[in-house]
């Protein structure tokens, strides 16, 4: 048995190098046919259950399982990190968070005491002054170089300074907030006003529900497309986020309490009368009516005559919170249990990809910026090491995930998963999982299998040492 696992997790090491070389220096990926649309739609805090396809919970989504029954859903896939902000920038640029340097939240922590910035506080702080490296190039920056037409609408949570907003990183087209949460209706952070239209703040739409607002500027940017030449979209909602905003009272730490989810009583209502409890009623009705907003872009999409030529992605950022739990999987946002990490994911490209199939393969984030250069026909940058890999062979059933492992690191927090073994420290409690048999991490086998505990430990430190070795890059980093 002791020489079966060392093969396997050799093997796993040898794949994991080869993908690196695959991935490694600038090469070109040639597209089969016209290079696509393509549409990345990515929700907030949206739990891996919580969609209407996966038939666990009472969620209405249909649009989101339509999309699933003309494409690919993936069961296995996760996030870079279980929360914002380096969970998008590992989309954004295909590389861990360690490696591009934005490995924690931009945010500013006072206003979880019910601290209130004034604008000349505002533009000094953390939420101003960082952000992705902008030595980091970004899909925009790849799909553009490569003759799309791109545009960000929503939650772009990557710096709000002009040097890192969407304009400057390779998009054409910006309307959202830069920071990583607003109210939905006042689209304030903290009594901030948050919402961008280009490179300038506006509050022309004051009032107005930002799942609405962002529906709007997607319908608008599609509807703008030149003929002939393609176009790229991240479309990033805010929903089913909470609202940066109070809801009054205080915690007994002298934490504020947030004021939740918002949503439109024309989608909480009928969750109501279902007898769902009034948060997880909000809750629900983001998401449904988020969903909504994503029909009406799908159907333009259909009129347009370009759903065939078209590649839509759906995922949520990071695991669930407040939406009433993740079970089966242990855990949500913020930590490095499978309810934490694992998100919904969904992939539609009529012409490319099978329709109705659920694929079960080890897949990450980190896969979607090598996939979209594969489908854009897109030159990969120079001397810049990706992480991910290729996945479309993969959703296609062609062969096998590539990815034989993944790590995770949130200060004082981590995980490791190689093969089905999965290594977690988090909030203080470890363990050891055999997430094939135990997806639920209910069973920790670190006592009896401490040869494997042993080699997931010595890939970590490996790993650890691969990203203090990389490029410095920043926020964070001290270099």
């Amino acid at each position: 048995m002791s020489n079966l696992i060392d093969t396997l997790l050799s093997r796993a090491k040898a794949q994991w190098l080869l993908a690196l070389v695959c991935i490694g220096p600038a090469h070109v990926i040639a597209a089969s046919g016209p290079a696509p649309n393509i549409l990345l739609i990515v929700s907030d805090d949206q739990g891996w259950p919580d969609l209407g396809c996966m038939g666990l919970k009472s969620i209405d989504t249909p649009n989101l399982d339509r999309l699933a029954a003309e494409g690919v859903r993936a069961t296995q896939f996760y996030a870079t990190w279980p929360a914002c902000t380096p969970s998008r920038g590992s989309i954004l640029t295909g590389r861990y968070p360690q490696r591009n340097g934005l490995y924690d939240m931009v945010r500013n922590d006072m206003v979880n005491f019910g601290h209130l910035y004034s604008a000349e506080e505002y533009a000094v702080s953390p939420e101003m002054t960082l952000g992705l490296d902008p030595k980091e190039r970004t899909l925009g920056n790849l799909l553009q170089s490569a003759g799309y037409r791109t545009g960000m609408v929503g939650k772009w949570d990557m710096g709000q300074a002009r040097r890192y907003l969407p304009m400057q990183r390779g998009f054409d087209f910006f309307y959202g907030h830069g920071n990583n949460g607003i109210d939905y209706y006042t689209h304030e952070r903290y009594g901030v006003p948050s919402m961008f239209s280009g490179n300038a703040r506006t509050e022309a739409d004051k009032g107005v529900y930002a799942t609405d607002l962002f529906k709007r500027e997607a319908l608008r940017f599609i509807r703008a497309a030149p003929p002939g030449r393609p176009w790229f979209l991240y479309l990033c909602f805010n929903a089913p986020h909470g609202a940066s905003s109070f809801a009054g009272s205080r915690r007994a730490d002298g934490r504020m309490e947030g004021a939740g989810v918002q949503a439109p009583e024309e989608y909480v209502a009928p969750y109501r009368k279902r007898g769902v409890a009034e948060r997880l009623a909000l809750y629900h009705g983001a998401v449904t009516c988020m969903d909504a907003a994503i029909g009406q872009i799908l159907a333009l999409i259909d009129a347009r005559g370009e759903k065939a030529s078209t590649l839509v992605m759906f995922l949520s950022d990071n695991g669930g919170s407040g939406n009433g739990g993740n079970a089966p999987l242990r855990g949500q946002k913020s930590t490095m249990w499978e309810g934490g990490l694992s998100v919904p994911f969904i992939a539609r490209w009529p012409v490319r990809l099978p329709a109705g199939k659920v694929t079960g393969e080890f897949l990450t984030s980190l896969e979607i910026f090598p996939t979209l250069a594969a489908a854009g026909g897109a030159e990969t940058p120079a001397g810049v090491n990706l992480d991910g890999h290729d996945m479309l062979p993969v959703l296609r059933g062609e062969r096998a995930s590539p990815r034989t492992e993944m790590f995770w690191k949130r200060r004082g927090d981590f995980a490791v998963r190689m093969g089905s073994w999965k290594w977690v420290a988090a909030g203080g409690a470890t363990g050891l999982f055999d997430i094939a048999a135990d997806r639920e991490e209910k069973k920790d086998l670190s006592a009896a299998r401490p040869e494997i505990l042993a080699r997931l430990k010595t890939r970590y430190a490996e790993w650890l040492a691969e990203m203090d070795a990389s490029e410095p890059r920043g926020p964070f980093r001290d270099y």
